[in-house]
């Protein structure tokens, strides 16, 4: 069975961007293009990517944005369930983060893969005290 991971806006931020760690990126998405691995994130993640670009940028970019994002080897998943909705609901009550990383979390925690992500400021805490994975493009 092929490895799945969970990634999360701001990795997909930073590969629009092309900030630091992009390069990582294009081989994690060329490997799920080629059947080796497979990528989810959650929908409330993707909104994140396009308010952010909307709010920067415009409403042309942020269209093109989610667009590109919609072509790459990503599903997406909008899964609501009673035990996803509980785990992102603890994780948010315990930890100072943003109501989307907790869906990103939630994800990751509750399908048991890692997240793909950079954002140390956010998740150093959590990795330190929680079973879930991180896999740290930068």
């Amino acid at each position: 069975m092929k490895e799945t991971f969970i990634i999360d806006a701001c990795a997909l931020i930073a590969y629009f961007k092309k900030e630091t760690g992009f390069e990582t990126l294009i081989q994690i998405f060329d490997q799920a293009s080629d059947g080796k691995i497979s990528i989810l994130m959650h929908k409330i993640n993707l909104l994140e990517v396009y308010y952010g670009f909307y709010r920067d940028d415009g409403k042309d970019n942020a269209e093109s944005v989610l667009e590109d994002s919609l072509t790459l080897p990503i599903t997406y998943i909008d899964d609501l369930g009673n035990t996803f909705f509980k785990e992102a609901g603890r994780l948010k009550a315990i930890y100072d983060i943003s109501f989307a990383d907790s869906f990103a979390l939630a994800l990751s925690s509750t399908r048991g893969e890692a997240l793909i992500t950079a954002d140390h400021h956010e998740f150093d805490i959590i990795e330190q005290k929680e079973t879930i994975k991180f896999n740290w493009f930068r």
